[in-house]
């Protein structure tokens, strides 16, 4: 795990208290609108894990709260030991190429991930929004399990290799995309959690090695939020946050910027989903 990566892992509850320092608006209602610009450095996974948690979804997440919550699943339910599941997906999801979600590409997309949660599982599509899951051994767990970032639904469980021919059923649909320096994402209208995430019209990533470079183009207003280690090139000029704090940070991010009451802990940059929770204040 990288220093930045350990630098992320912290409380919600103490990065709460300095957001509401800070001047940042911290649990006001989101603004719709703008976009959001993000500076990350060369040598984490930062970009490819938060386009892909914009683009694509998986059935269910955990919030910033820890409480887990359906994203494409709407519902599900499960037999008293724990073997078999039944989920109900939300009604008009469509993938970003205009298809509809149906339950078989579900189905597809977790067998295609051969994920240990599901070894020796039968995944079925009951239905075209009902998905059936039938372990070999009963697990309560299952739900949290598939909100794992790595089982994102794709069309036919096929999922482009490249970020610029990705197509999902996530908040933000690919513009542009050069791997490992940039990506651009456009929020999609009508989307089905329109109302509950996705704030910013458009989400920009932009990939600055040098750590002093990205602090100097957050402190000139290139970009919004920069993955930082340390606050240099940014005390006493102007003003910022320090997430989760100026002495143990892992970003920083202009004064006025949206952040969520929560902040996801599980992994950096409010668990990948940066995109989909923060807004332009």
């Amino acid at each position: 795990m990288s220093r930045i990566d350990r630098r992320a892992l912290f409380t919600s509850g103490a990065a709460a208290a300095l957001l509401a320092a800070s001047g940042v608006s911290l649990a006001a209602t989101p603004r719709p609108g703008g976009r959001l610009r993000l500076a990350v450095p060369r040598d984490d996974s930062s970009l490819c894990a938060v386009a892909r948690a914009a683009v694509f979804d998986t059935l269910t997440e955990v919030a910033p709260d820890g409480v887990l919550r359906g994203e494409l699943a709407k519902s599900w339910q499960c037999g008293p030991d724990a073997r078999d599941w039944l989920f109900t997906l939300h009604e008009g999801v469509r993938f970003h190429d205009g298809r509809r979600l149906v339950a078989r590409d579900v189905a597809e997309s977790l067998v295609a991930h051969e994920s240990p949660a599901l070894r020796g599982a039968r995944i079925e599509a009951e239905e075209s929004g009902v998905l059936r899951i039938s372990l070999r051994e009963g697990n309560p767990q299952l739900p949290l399990l598939l909100a794992d970032s790595a089982l994102i639904v794709a069309p036919g469980g096929h999922v482009a290799g490249e970020l610029s021919q990705a197509v999902g059923t996530g908040a933000y649909r690919t513009v542009r995309a050069d791997a490992g320096r940039h990506f651009l994402g456009r929020k999609v209208e009508g989307h089905y959690r329109a109302g509950s995430a996705g704030w910013v019209d458009e989400f920009e990533i932009v990939v600055i090695p040098d750590p002093g470079v990205r602090a100097e183009a957050l402190r000139d207003g290139f970009v919004d939020v920069a993955a930082l280690p340390q606050p240099d090139g940014l005390l006493e000029r102007g003003e910022f946050f320090y997430h989760p704090s100026r002495d143990n940070m892992a970003l920083a991010a202009r004064a006025g910027l949206g952040v969520p009451k929560a902040i996801g802990t599980r992994a950096p940059l409010d668990d990948f989903r940066i995109a989909e929770r923060w807004w332009v204040g």
